[in-house]
């Protein structure tokens, strides 16, 4: 009997059991089925349920990211400065002294005022249906005005309070919906429906996974449709490639002289493996102003590099007495860098340049962003015409006009390339004998360049010396005075029969001799030191080798240069 009642037990408790997994299955089914069908009550479903305006660029819903509400005034549609920064421009800046924001972007720069209907694109006017506004201290400004600096389209879908944005550098695709379709949140089976396509209309082709095709519906949703349901996949617009002037390693070498002096006559010199050269042709002087040091040698000497197949990009220089002032007055002047800047362009215009070599030195720390901002202002205009911007900067440690000057991160980022000038560790203004360009320290230095300044290695030219110095000290070791030895005289210089010690720290010989009651020191650049700084652009990749500077080479030194640099 107990027995008996045990199984009855056992059976009701099974199938209870049962009706609870049928119920469950039931459940399930229901809500694969209306995830498949859609609500009646709600055919699809609104990004951010129709809240707020949503923002779809580059078919990417970025909504979640607005810093700031998008604004719609008068059909003209407001993005704050704050996502502008954060979507296109991260160093567009508010120019409060003649109240107006300066954007840059590729290969454009716009000043839009803050007060009237004007917006100056390359220093050309433009017509423009408004301008930039402040509300509760936000800047906004009115993204159609940015059109031809940003490189995109715009729309706004109303219906569905969707803007989105393309740039018309990327690559486009669209596709016809040959049947009707629900468009998924998701690949998955319970995605949900985001929007309902009617046979023969036209979709954005995103990319395709599993079956699926990923798409931007007329509406501006972005969603899933399978992806037999698509057919006649077009490329409206292919991708813009940009070609790099030079390819492969920079080969670059400047051609130093002085501005009371001419353009050197290089006629019947040709330098194997050399792809770019930088004469001294430009410079600042006392008043700001830019002026040149070309003449007919000068235009001499750029058909006769162009003859041998290298690239002009000269230096603009900004040495000399008084310039640290000089200088800082046109970077704290939006409207002196781009009379300087727009000077630069003329000169490059005129003399058919590649390029440009910025080399600005001893420079106030404090004005490290507004140079910043004369790079970022500069750049765009030279790229506008073809050409190449290379900035010259020191070792990321040392004094405060000579190293602390220079944010080497944005104007890594900025520029085409950017110049690390490997040697001066001791310099002329040393107190104490030392290095031109101690391995160690090159190296030490490259490692900041890459991991804490989070510069490109590729746009790295790394720049070695074709010098060193011989150092004179007194009988109690005490500093008396430096000479500069070019490469070429290093053998002339130091007396036979003196022993050179290698260091394998710096990797480079040293010598130490005495010359009556004095005690000569050299730490020696020739090529079997130059040939370890050269491995160091192999092995971090970087951009290329500048050569400071033409004249002190050794013999044969250019062959060399080419074997280590392209092997």
């Amino acid at each position: 009997m107990e027995k008996s009642n045990r199984v009855k037990i056992t059976r009701k408790e099974v199938e209870k059991k049962k009706k609870r997994i049928i119920r469950a299955f039931i459940i399930v089914l229901t809500l694969i089925v209306i995830s498949i069908i859609g609500y009646k009550a709600n055919d699809y479903i609104i990004l951010d349920k129709n809240k707020n305006i949503n923002l779809v660029l580059n078919n990417r819903n970025v909504t979640s990211y607005l810093k700031k509400d998008i604004l719609i005034k008068e059909d003209n549609i407001y993005i704050s400065k704050q996502d502008l920064g954060n979507f296109f421009d991260k160093y567009i800046y508010e120019d409060e002294r003649n109240n107006q924001i300066i954007t840059t972007y590729d290969t454009k720069i716009a000043a839009i005022s803050l007060e009237e209907n004007r917006i100056t694109i390359n220093g050309s006017n433009k017509n423009s249906y408004a301008h930039a506004i402040k509300e509760n201290g936000i800047v906004y400004i009115p993204i159609k005005e940015l059109k031809d600096v940003y490189g995109i389209e715009i729309k706004y879908i109303e219906d569905t309070k969707i803007i989105t944005i393309d740039s018309i550098a990327r690559e486009q695709k669209k596709a016809i919906i040959t049947k009707d379709v629900p468009v998924k949140s998701s690949t998955k089976v319970i995605g949900k429906t985001i929007d309902r396509l009617k046979k023969g209309s036209y979709v954005v082709v995103i990319s395709e996974e599993k079956g699926y095709t990923k798409v931007r519906t007329e509406n501006g949703k972005v969603g899933y449709v399978r992806s037999n349901k698509i057919a006649n996949t077009v490329t409206v617009r292919e991708e813009m490639v940009k070609e790099k002037q030079i390819e492969g390693k920079v080969n670059l070498v400047w051609d130093y002289y002085s501005t009371v002096a001419t353009a050197p006559d290089r006629t019947g010199v040709k330098m194997d493996g050399i792809n770019v050269v930088s004469p001294a042709f430009f410079y600042l002087d006392s008043n700001g102003i830019l002026k040149e040091n070309i003449g007919e040698q000068g235009v001499n000497y750029i058909n006769w590099a162009h003859s041998n197949g290298y690239k002009v990009w000269p230096m603009v220089q900004n040495s000399g007495e008084g310039m640290l002032t000089v200088t800082s007055e046109i970077m704290n002047d939006y409207n002196k860098r781009q009379e300087l800047i727009d000077n630069i362009v003329d000169v490059c215009v005129k003399y058919k340049l590649d390029g440009i070599n910025i080399d600005f030195e001893n420079m106030k720390k404090e004005d490290k962003d507004m140079y910043s901002r004369f790079i970022i202002e500069l750049t765009p205009k030279i790229k506008d015409m073809g050409l190449v911007v290379s900035v010259d900067v020191t070792a990321p440690d040392g004094s405060e006009t000579w190293s602390l000057c220079f944010d080497r991160n944005v104007i890594g980022h900025v520029a085409d390339y950017i110049v690390f000038m490997a040697y001066d560790e001791y310099g002329a203004s040393s107190n104490k004998a030392g290095t031109t360009a101690g391995y160690d320290w090159v190296e030490l230095s490259l490692k900041k360049f890459l991991n804490t300044e989070e510069i490109e290695s590729e746009k790295i030219i790394l720049a070695i010396p074709l010098y060193t110095r011989l150092w004179t000290e007194d009988s109690n070791g005490n500093y008396i005075r430096q000479t500069t030895v070019s490469m070429k005289n290093i053998d002339k210089v130091i007396p036979s029969g003196i022993d050179r010690q290698w260091d394998d720290k710096l990797k480079q010989y040293y010598v130490e001799y005495k010359d009556g009651a004095h005690t000569k020191k050299m730490w020696i650049e020739d090529e079997k030191s130059l040939k370890e700084k050269i491995s160091l652009i192999r092995n971090y990749n970087l951009g290329g080798v500048a050569s400071w500077e033409k004249g002190m080479e050794s013999d044969n030194f250019w062959e060399f240069l080419k074997e280590e640099i392209y092997k």
